[in-house]
């Protein structure tokens, strides 16, 4: 997987095409925390569900189906009453869009037994055949290391580079738009 911060990203680069004034600041925060959530999955290890099991890491919460409902849930509970010039549909795309790519991040990873994006409908684990992402340790003891160096210079390449420039690609675009 990648790292925590570089599960951010994604959150953070959509943000132009979601904003707008009557959207409020805090569905930014969240969508960082619907595209960090998927990885308080590794409870199950302290739980005693193996790493292979549909509950286990990189099981069903990592899956796009899981991300959807998500979404929803955090999206109401954020948002419990419409107001006018936000649309919570609009909302619930940008909350589910974080949340998906926490999965798919995790598939372009070179380490781990791959990711049940399908899941609970399919629950193979995948990977996509182009894996340029190094694997992030879980522990933040590891992450502090030279390899933990590394694979920050690797998510900046890999993770960091692509979403400022879909960022600035999307903003470009709104701001054409007007």
């Amino acid at each position: 997987m990648p790292s925590a911060i570089a599960h951010a990203a994604p959150a953070l680069a959509l943000i132009p095409l979601f904003r707008g004034p009557a959207v409020p600041a805090r569905l930014w925060a969240l969508g960082v925390a619907c595209a960090l959530a998927p990885d308080l999955d590794v409870l199950a290890f302290r739980a005693g569900i193996p790493y292979e099991h549909v509950l286990g890491h990189r099981g069903l919460w990592h899956s796009i189906p899981f991300a959807a409902l998500f979404a929803a849930f955090a999206c109401f509970a954020a948002f419990p009453r419409p107001s006018a010039g936000f649309a919570r549909s609009r909302a619930w795309l940008y909350l589910f869009l974080a949340t998906a790519s926490h999965g798919l991040l995790d598939a372009f990873t070179n380490g781990g037994l791959g990711v049940a994006l399908w899941s609970p409908f399919e629950n193979g684990r995948h990977f996509f055949a182009f894996r340029p992402i190094e694997v992030s340790p879980l522990s933040v003891r590891a992450f502090v290391s030279a390899r933990g160096l590394a694979i920050l210079a690797n998510e900046l390449l890999w993770v960091w580079l692509p979403c400022a420039l879909l960022a600035a690609s999307l903003f470009a675009a709104r701001r054409r738009r007007r």
